[in-house]
């Protein structure tokens, strides 16, 4: 059985399984457009880390990091920022998932030549 490069990896898995269930969770299905973008972005968090999980490459973990960013800004973007529970679920989710992506990106030796320059 293969080794689990990265504990962040699941915690997104984990945190996209949440995303998905917030609008139910939390009271805002009936949002229409708070509770898609929280069905699709948690799901695609999914699928990216458990990518990440299974052969892991950087772009999975600069995937789970756009859409971190993208539920931080999501709510203005798409307007449902007086909805304050759905707002928090999605800016304070996506604050924690961006984190992780970024840890992962910023601790693999693997990952992190982009911060040095690429001309070793």
């Amino acid at each position: 059985m293969k080794q689990l490069k990265h504990w962040q990896d699941p915690v997104n898995a984990l945190l996209g399984v949440w995303v998905v269930l917030s609008p139910w969770a939390l009271g805002f299905q009936d949002m229409t457009t708070a509770m898609a973008n929280a069905v699709i972005i948690g799901l695609a968090l999914i699928a990216a880390s458990l990518g990440a999980m299974i052969v892991p490459r950087a772009w999975e973990e600069w995937t789970e990091g756009i859409l971190g960013l993208w539920l931080v800004i999501s709510p203005w973007a798409l307007q449902f920022s007086a909805q304050r529970d759905a707002m928090l679920a999605a800016v304070i989710s996506g604050i924690v998932i961006l984190a992780l992506a970024l840890w992962t990106l910023l601790t693999d030796k693997d990952y992190n030549n982009w911060t040095h320059g690429a001309a070793h």
